[in-house]
């Protein structure tokens, strides 16, 4: 099997930091692994090898040559601090996503994951899926917070699996993005595919998946506005990449475009995107429920900023 190789840009708030810890905070892998990777001299920045101790510099490329994968990626059961069940039951189990916990085990990722945090905390999840994502049905990306749901039994999961596909399955993000939209309530139907000379990020392009994308403007600021967000179709990062072809970025968001200047002034670490509430018919009842997430302190710092 052939190792997956990873390309990432060093972003600025990395500078001067050494190679395994940024390989570290980027990829998610151990600082003992990313250490040993550099040995192998399977670590590149902007094409040339690197040791565990020399420092990144802003704007390089970082080029990393994965392990080769393990047969079966186990869910690690451990706690994660600042995930929150916020319902459960026989078939259901809705949790608050925090920033930083990816949603199942993935190749390279050694951070927490929902899965093993359930694991940990004493949840049943259905025994449908593939070994390293029983019971998934949706994921949020690791640097997306919010509502996520996990199938607690077989029922549960067939019937959430098929009304993600049916689209049948309300999901309603909060976004600040830089800039003012026009018009303030609008619809961004383009197509989303692998950027055409960055494989790592998404963008707009010809031949792409469908994507579909509702917004209405809830508050404006000076320099910013938070939107309400419907998302009809469910691409990678597809919020943050319409919301940047249409030139106004999610704040702290440097992959699709965002001002580092408003993003440092508004304290943030990652891009202002919160998955507030999800809406579904309950698999054993029928009867259609509406969970929500309160947003986290460091989104809720950065819209204080604004309100001054």
């Amino acid at each position: 099997m052939s190792r997956e190789i990873k390309t990432v840009p060093v972003p600025e708030g990395l500078a001067g930091m050494r190679v395994d810890a940024a390989m570290s905070k980027m990829l998610g892998l151990s600082r003992a692994a990313s250490a040993e990777l550099c040995a192998e001299g399977v670590v590149l920045l902007d094409s040339t090898p690197v040791g565990k101790s020399d420092r990144v510099t802003a704007g390089s490329w970082l080029e990393v040559t994965l392990p080769e994968p393990p047969q079966a990626l186990a869910p690690k059961a451990e706690l994660v601090e600042g995930m929150d069940v916020l319902y459960a039951d026989d078939d259901v189990i809705a949790i608050h996503k925090p920033v930083g916990v990816a949603a199942h085990p993935t190749l390279g990722w050694e951070g927490p994951t929902v899965v093993g945090g359930l694991a940990a905390a004493g949840y049943r999840v259905s025994t449908s899926g593939p070994t390293e994502r029983k019971g998934i049905v949706q994921r949020l990306d690791v640097g997306t917070s919010g509502v996520m749901v996990v199938a607690a039994s077989e029922r549960g999961y067939s019937h959430l699996k098929r009304a993600f596909k049916e689209r049948t399955v309300k999901k309603t993000y909060h976004a600040l993005v830089q800039g003012l939209p026009d018009p303030i309530v609008g619809t961004i139907d383009a197509p989303i595919g692998r950027h055409p000379s960055s494989g790592w990020k998404f963008a707009v392009v010809d031949g792409g998946k469908h994507a579909v994308t509702h917004y209405e403007v809830m508050e404006a600021f000076r320099e910013a506005s938070l939107l309400e967000v419907h998302l009809e179709t469910g691409r990678t990062h597809q919020i943050r990449v319409h919301m940047s072809a249409t030139g106004h970025p999610c704040c702290g968001d440097p992959m699709y475009g965002s001002d580092p200047n408003l993003t440092k002034r508004l304290g943030l670490k990652r891009q202002w995107l919160h998955a507030v509430k999800l809406g579904f018919e309950h698999p054993a009842t029928g009867k259609w429920m509406e969970i929500g997430a309160p947003y986290p302190p460091d989104l809720a710092h950065a819209l204080e900023v604004l309100r001054g």
